[in-house]
């Protein structure tokens, strides 16, 4: 059945009478479908999702009441106005109605010219009404993309100071998502590890490095082993990063897409045991995305060329993580590494940087 732009109505009624009446008052205007009792209504909704349903209470079986309960439990239906058809004019059988979800009563002995203006009036309302939500969902898909730009050229920027391998962004924001994917399979943390945490995190990874814009050429980019002082000036990448994304929430407030970037750039080298920096936090003080970078950036770091090592083959990389289990890392988080190890050498195959460190991480 094709369904006309000029609207279409479905008629539930168990009285061929009224179905006829009803009928002929709406198609002229309208595309009309009739229904004689309440299962028929329920399945040519779901199937056609018409325009607007005037439903009879009365009816044997399913009655009203019960149809239009269904319809607004069910989330392919649950948008449809519903227009109660009913010969009861008692308040509280009105209010009952309403409360499930109806939009309108109309009594009978029905008007034909008031059953057609009720009907064009809210099919225009629901009209207007969805056309708004597609504006506000085009708003918001913009405003995402908005964020994701910011987010990603930031860290492209600092990814451009450090002379580490421009594969290391997209490898660690990978990581983060397959192992926190991984975890709310496993159920581990309250509250839930759920999508929309996942796509956050996710979303803010690339800023964990943000403050490396901040540390001077001659510590970031040395050849060799850093002094006690220069180390302690690099330790400084943290906590400038953090000032930066606070500085820009003060302008967004603190609910904007900015709160996980704070705390992912902050915390990622905190320790489980409490001997990390910049803040010498323990355990789950340390922040759930700080954890999770801590995983993805030392298992990059160690798979990885640096001017001070060759890059380590996956295995000893492995051996490594594990060991450091309960003190440098969250206990559960390197369970779940330890499932998803596979997961984590596909991914550094995918973005390596260097041949040597492909062949390492065939090891």
């Amino acid at each position: 059945m094709t369904i006309p732009q000029r609207g279409t109505v479905l008629v539930v009624d168990d009285a061929p009478m009224n179905l006829d009446v009803l009928s002929h008052a709406l198609s002229d205007e309208f595309m009309v479908m009739t229904a004689d009792n309440g299962e028929t209504a329920l399945d040519l909704a779901a199937e056609y999702l018409p325009d607007i349903i005037v439903l009879d209470i009365r009816m044997p079986k399913m009655d009203g009441y019960e149809v239009c309960r269904q319809l607004k439990h069910s989330p392919i239906t649950r948008g449809i106005p519903v227009i109660f058809l009913t010969a009861m004019m008692e308040e509280a059988d009105e209010a009952y109605g309403l409360a499930l979800g109806a939009v309108d009563y109309i009594t009978k002995p029905v008007s034909p010219a008031l059953v057609k203006a009720r009907v064009r009036n809210h099919i225009n309302l629901k009209r207007r009404s969805d056309r708004l939500a597609e504006l506000v969902d085009e708003r918001t898909r913009e405003l995402t993309r908005t964020q994701e730009a910011t987010i990603e050229s930031l860290g492209t920027l600092a990814e451009c100071r450090d002379p580490e391998g421009g594969g290391h962004i997209r490898r660690t924001c990978n990581y983060i998502g397959r192992l926190a994917l991984r975890l709310s399979e496993k159920g581990d943390y309250t509250p839930p590890l759920d999508e929309d945490l996942i796509i956050q995190i996710c979303r803010s990874a690339p800023l964990h490095d943000l403050g490396k814009i901040g540390i001077p050429d001659g510590i970031l980019r040395k050849e060799g082993s850093l002094t006690r002082e220069e180390f302690e000036i690099m330790k400084t990448h943290t906590t400038l990063g953090y000032a930066s994304i606070v500085a820009a929430e003060r302008r967004l407030g603190s609910n904007s897409f900015l709160r996980f970037a704070r705390d992912i750039a902050e915390s990622p080298h905190e320790r489980w045991d409490g001997t990390g920096y910049p803040n010498g936090l323990a355990g789950e003080d340390i922040p759930l995305c700080g954890r999770l970078m801590a995983v993805a950036d030392v298992y990059d770091a160690l798979i990885s060329r640096r001017v001070y090592k060759s890059p380590f083959p996956h295995s000893t990389a492995v051996e490594i993580m594990a060991e450091n289990r309960g003190t440098a890392f969250d206990p559960l988080m390197i369970d779940a590494f330890l499932d998803v190890k596979e997961d984590f050498r596909a991914i550094a195959l995918e973005y390596a940087d260097l041949e040597d460190e492909r062949i390492a991480l065939s090891q």
